[in-house]
């Protein structure tokens, strides 16, 4: 499959200081990589460096030209007081395509409520963003990186602070939008147990551990590569069709 975005030997990091060293990773057309890893441990910024918006401290990023990339930020970074319809929301992710100084177009209106659509959301495009709950504003945060029609979508913790039940649909959506072609997907959580079942590769990264490691699926939940991330015995389990990832109580500290 062609690749969209390769880094090579790159040091990553801020005002080039580098948190670390040595990643190379590539992402493919219709790729699903989840990057895992804990709160801190460097997988925003390694998610900022694939996309261009921070550039490496050593090392080369490259990428197909022009990428379209729908991103999605942390839920809690978007403000749910926005004085707008959950189709506004969505209608903006047509701005970048639209260009300064210019309306929108009624294709722009038609690309904006497919997406919403896709999401399963057509029946709240006049709904105000601020009423729906959780799992529907992020929705239609996705809805949003979808309108722009990317070859990309990348998504920063999309489950972060959701139930249970919302994080499965969440995960479900992303699995189905993925499944029916044409996208790649690339996201970043702290828990393993929200993407075992649904990405095709696994990036593990830990700037405190100095930990980077990137595989097959099945390779990842390995004891071995799982017990580094964890730094405890790890246990994964398959229950009704689900695999689930356990680390071990008590524990010797590796």
């Amino acid at each position: 499959m062609p690749t969209l975005i390769r880094l090579e030997d790159a040091s990553i990091g801020y005002g080039g200081r580098a948190l670390m060293s040595g990643i190379s990773v590539s992402v493919e057309s219709e790729d699903f990589l989840a990057v895992v890893g804990p709160n801190g441990g460097g997988k925003t910024t390694l998610l900022r460096t694939l996309l261009g918006t921070l550039p490496p401290v050593a090392g080369a990023c490259s990428s197909v030209e022009p990428l379209g990339v729908g991103y999605v930020p942390q839920r809690d970074h978007v403000d749910a007081l926005w004085p707008l319809s959950c189709g506004d929301v969505v209608s903006m992710g047509r701005v970048p395509g639209i260009g300064p100084w210019r309306r929108a177009r009624s294709e722009d209106g038609e690309a904006a409520r497919r997406a919403l659509a896709r999401v399963g959301l057509d029946s709240l495009w006049e709904r105000s963003f601020g009423t729906l709950s959780g799992g529907q504003r992020q929705r239609t945060l996705i809805a949003r990186a979808l309108a722009s029609e990317p070859a990309l979508l990348a998504l920063d913790e999309p489950t972060n602070g959701m139930d249970p039940s919302a994080e499965l649909s969440a995960m479900d959506l992303l699995r189905d939008l993925h499944g029916a072609g044409g996208i790649a997907v690339v996201m970043v959580s702290h828990r393993l147990e929200a993407v075992a079942n649904y990405a095709r590769r696994l990036a593990f990264v830990d700037k405190d551990q100095g930990l980077w490691k990137v595989g097959p699926l099945e390779e990842m939940l390995r004891p071995d590569a799982l017990g580094r991330l964890y730094g405890r015995d790890v246990v994964v389990r398959q229950e009704g069709g689900r695999r689930f990832v356990y680390p071990v109580a008590g524990g010797d500290e590796r």
